[in-house]
């Protein structure tokens, strides 16, 4: 059995993969702003990162019907993907992570609360659709994050074990999401400081994945060696 069969890196995407948060943060003032909701940079990252649109729309859509709530989040949804466009930018050092994972024969699984036009927009949008093994909606399984299911759906999907695996977050959620399911989580400081995501669960955090601490930890945990990264 190869050393690396029951190794993967699952990653969240908005935030993690690219750094979107201000993108998403607009759209959302714009459509919950006339339901008397504005958020700045610090209440975003408490109350809507890394949420489903379902929860959301529980919260501060509580009084309208379902339906309606649907197509208010997914008015916020088109707005984003107008926003977006032409500006996805991938996190400095993903690619060559990417390249030495591919390398290694580590599967890599994006998992993600983002609803799967927007994702899938988003991995092309960077060129790497291609490098993931699976891509996983939260909004498509019984339960999104927090809760474990979307990183043990991962997990299943690259036939790799949660203690041999790590995660990259940038959300509260996304953490408590794939911490729940044994993953050793890497937050990303796209958003939310070192001190929220260690007080979220996170392991470590970075500001992106060219990082020497970080490239150190990856190489550990896959059991590569750091001269050929």
């Amino acid at each position: 059995m190869s050393q690396t069969q029951n190794k993967a890196l699952l990653f969240d995407i908005d935030g993690t993969l690219a750094d979107t948060d201000p993108l998403h943060l607009a759209a959302f003032n714009r459509v919950l702003g006339p339901h008397g909701h504005t958020f700045d940079h610090a209440r975003f990252g408490r109350e809507l990162q890394g949420f489903s649109n379902a929860s959301i729309g529980e919260r501060f859509l509580a009084h309208e019907p379902t339906e309606r709530r649907a197509v208010v989040l997914g008015e916020k949804e088109r707005i984003f993907r107008e926003l977006v466009a032409g500006q996805i930018v991938p996190v400095p050092g993903l690619l060559a992570l990417l390249d030495r994972a591919d390398a290694a024969g580590v599967p890599m699984v994006a998992v993600t609360n983002a609803p799967r036009a927007n994702a899938e927009l988003l991995l092309s949008g960077l060129g790497i659709a291609h490098r993931f093994k699976a891509l996983v909606i939260g909004d498509e399984l019984a339960h999104g994050k927090p809760h474990p299911l979307p990183y043990l759906e991962g997990l299943r999907l690259a036939g790799a074990s949660a203690q041999a695996s790590l995660a990259f977050e940038d959300s509260r959620s996304g953490i408590q999401s794939a911490t729940a399911a044994g993953i050793a989580t890497v937050g990303m400081r796209t958003g939310l400081s070192h001190a929220d995501l260690i007080a979220a669960g996170a392991v470590a955090s970075s500001r992106a994945f060219d990082d020497p601490e970080l490239i150190r930890l990856v190489a550990s945990a896959m059991t590569w060696q750091e001269t050929t990264w």
